[in-house]
């Protein structure tokens, strides 16, 4: 049987980012392509922004890369790391270089944020976890980044009840999911997907116990590897791996 065309991509793309500080591949999910980004948060350094050193926000993947390289880093990966508000500035939780700038926040209101259960990707310095919201205070490592999103997409294994599987709402979305204290996996759908499509990506393919969604439409990635700079629209926070 002749591989597919699909199969062969996925091949070579590996191989193109083998040497890469974060390793990339391709999966499916209901027929639409995505984009996988596995981090060592052990071996990489991987950081969260959202203001510069002036309290201006990137806003920017490509602006950030230009003031890390000013300050003699390398940005090799980045993707929008959760909900902002107005001024750009996070809407929940965030936790950079182990200092907190903006408390959690519980909460009611309405949108994708306040979609219950919401959650916390946090990067400790017991590892990487995905944490329920109401459960993000029982962490007891030093926790060095951490920023708040939502809905959780997948928690203990179980997809959110509240998704439909027959949905019709539809966006390029982004999220990241836990395999184990060492590694993160984000991901970016390269076509439209409902959120329980995007959820069975993390349950079923990519096997997190754990997941959260970081946002739709918006959704963007930069990767050195991949060659590719996404500039969907001004973003929030920011997750980024640099050297």
């Amino acid at each position: 049987m002749r591989p597919s065309i699909f199969t062969v991509l996925t091949f070579l793309l590996a191989l193109l980012t083998d040497a890469s500080a974060v390793d990339f591949s391709t999966a499916e999910i209901a027929g639409k392509p995505v984009t996988i980004c596995r981090v060592n948060v052990r071996t990489e350094h991987i950081q969260l922004f959202n203001l510069d050193e002036t309290g201006e926000p990137f806003k920017r993947l490509d602006r950030l890369g230009a003031w890390l390289k000013a300050r003699g880093q390398t940005l090799i990966f980045a993707m929008n790391a959760g909900m902002y508000k107005g001024d750009f500035s996070a809407l929940g939780l965030f936790v950079s270089d182990g200092r907190q700038s903006v408390p959690l926040n519980c909460s009611n209101g309405e949108g994708n944020f306040f979609l219950q259960p919401n959650g916390v990707f946090a990067v400790t310095e017991a590892g990487a976890t995905v944490v329920e919201t109401s459960k993000y205070n029982r962490i007891s490592s030093r926790v060095i980044l951490a920023t708040q999103s939502g809905p959780l997409l997948v928690y203990d294994g179980k997809i959110n009840q509240a998704f439909n599987p027959n949905s019709t709402s539809r966006l390029f979305r982004n999220g990241v999911g836990i395999v184990s204290p060492d590694i993160a996996i984000f991901a970016i759908s390269e076509a439209p997907v409902n959120f329980y499509e995007f959820a069975t990506l993390f349950r079923d393919v990519l096997h997190c116990q754990n997941a959260l969604f970081l946002d739709g439409t918006v959704s963007s990635l930069y990767s050195t590897a991949l060659k590719r700079s996404d500039l969907r629209m001004d973003l929030g926070p920011i997750v980024a791996v640099t050297e």
